[in-house]
């Protein structure tokens, strides 16, 4: 067996975070020795989502068995879903730290499926991946993700689904969307998307351009999604 080194793109601030999840866990369990330390689970873990090699190859690398990496991984993945933030949550924390809106855009995640799953076939995308609904900053920083429903969910219903207009006006806080979005917001008032149709007045023309000026760091949040390539299983 051949063994190599490899630079993971992460922040030693990243490693740290979920080094200290771990080891606040293990300190609350009273865990005896491990293999590997809470730094090692940490940086393995971080290799799994990342790269979304098996765990036959990450385990070979950390020198520890296929099960042990599973469940090092398994563990940690619970232990941070527990931490992320709700809907809800979310939004209130962007109200307090005076943000004037948010961004909300659905992504196409590609998934390793087979043709027979149709309902993970994006027609738009020709694909087979799931959506997800993603909320950012306006500079791009990712605030929450929605959990995954079929490709071919259009993000409008997946909208409905996570509820999220009703988040939004319990928030008092505005979204801006694309154009995937028009009609879901029958006010106006919380999701604002573009004008469409042709031959549009310059003043809404206008209007589209700063739009799409203000949406435009979005993608910086799909973006970040798509190196997890963990997702794509």
């Amino acid at each position: 067996m051949l063994f190599y080194r490899a630079a993971l793109p992460l922040s030693h601030q990243t490693l740290t975070f979920v080094s200290t999840v771990i080891r606040t866990h293990r300190r609350r369990l009273g865990s005896p020795w491990r293999r590997l330390n809470p730094g090692q689970q940490a940086l393995l873990v971080l290799v799994y989502l990342r790269k979304g090699e098996p765990f036959a190859e990450v385990g070979a690398g950390f020198s520890v068995s296929t099960t042990t990496c599973w469940r090092y991984v398994t563990e940690t993945v619970e232990l941070l879903a527990q931490r992320a933030p709700k809907l809800r949550a979310a939004l209130r924390r962007a109200v307090r730290q005076g943000m004037a809106y948010v961004i909300i855009d659905g992504t196409l995640i590609p998934i390793d499926r087979i043709a027979v799953d149709r309902p993970y076939f994006s027609g738009k995308h020709t694909i087979h991946g799931v959506n997800l609904q993603v909320i950012a900053s306006p500079d791009g920083t990712i605030l929450w993700v929605s959990g995954d429903l079929p490709g071919s969910t259009h993000d409008t219903a997946a909208a409905r689904i996570w509820a999220i207009l009703a988040a939004l006006r319990d928030a008092g806080l505005i979204a801006l969307a694309d154009k995937g979005y028009h009609g879901y917001d029958q006010t106006g008032q919380q999701v604002l998307t573009p004008y469409k149709g042709r031959n549009k007045p310059e003043s809404q023309k206008d209007t589209n351009r700063a739009h799409a000026r203000l949406r435009g760091p979005g993608e910086r949040a799909h973006a970040q999604l798509k190196t997890w390539r963990v997702l794509r299983k």
